[in-house]
């Protein structure tokens, strides 16, 4: 489906001819719409937060599997919530965990709580620079962060139209990935497991991260479903 049969489809007809205008303009149908499904459930977007990919659907699909041998009640921290896609689905598919999710701009927790509310889940909302301001301790780290090198190519409907801060990241796009590393020791229960979004290239880059700052692991680089690595599982041994 093109995304103009995509507005027509889902857009109210009385506000077509303005979505065709800004779909012209370059601005991305999901914005338009307001809306993006994501795992199954509707999630309200703007560009105060980053369009969920179906890449972070996969990372969602496959810690679910990691976290087989958890508690029911497990803890898990989701860090740099945005639209808070990954916590709120999370919740809907294991009830009797207890999500935390973080994100330093108070416009996307807005988004964020929105959500929640819509699909009924129970999350705990924190504004925070990562791990920065938080307490306590969990089963489970889980994060998108931004990982895009400031000198790296982009498309241009997502340079020029999704939250810079949501996309960028210093140090090779690096940045987050090692903040939380080297943070995260005294926030993870015995028995832990931390999950990751990449870039594809990114991989052994952060494995070797996790090696600096965690003792005693197993890194798993895992491929997406297009046949590129684009998650890093973390578990203690």
């Amino acid at each position: 489906m093109s995304d103009r049969e995509y507005l027509k489809k889902y857009l109210k007809p009385d506000l077509l001819e303005q979505g065709l205008k800004r779909l012209e303009n370059g601005e991305p149908v999901q914005y338009i719409i307001g809306n993006v499904d994501f795992y199954g459930y509707k999630f309200e977007i703007d560009k105060r937060v980053l369009i969920p990919r179906f890449e972070t659907e996969e990372l969602i699909e496959k810690t679910i599997n990691y976290l087989k041998s958890f508690p029911d009640n497990v803890k898990i921290i989701d860090l740099g919530t945005g639209s808070g896609c990954i916590a709120i689905t999370l919740k809907k598919l294991l009830p009797q965990a207890s999500i935390t999710a973080v994100d330093i701009s108070e416009q996307a927790l807005e988004v964020a709580r929105v959500n929640a509310s819509n699909l009924k889940a129970d999350i705990t909302f924190i504004k925070s620079d990562m791990l920065d301001g938080v307490d306590g301790t969990f089963d489970v780290i889980i994060s998108n962060p931004p990982y895009i090198a400031y000198d790296e190519e982009i498309m241009k409907i997502v340079k020029n139209n999704e939250p810079k801060q949501a996309l960028y990241a210093a140090n090779e796009g690096l940045y987050y990935y090692e903040q939380i590393l080297k943070n995260c020791p005294k926030y993870l229960q015995n028995k832990f497991l931390i999950a990751f979004e990449i870039g594809q290239t990114q991989g052994e880059k952060i494995k070797s991260l996790a090696y600096k700052y965690l003792d005693n692991i197993t890194v798993d680089i895992v491929k997406d479903i297009q046949g590129l690595d684009r998650f890093i599982f973390i578990k203690n041994n």
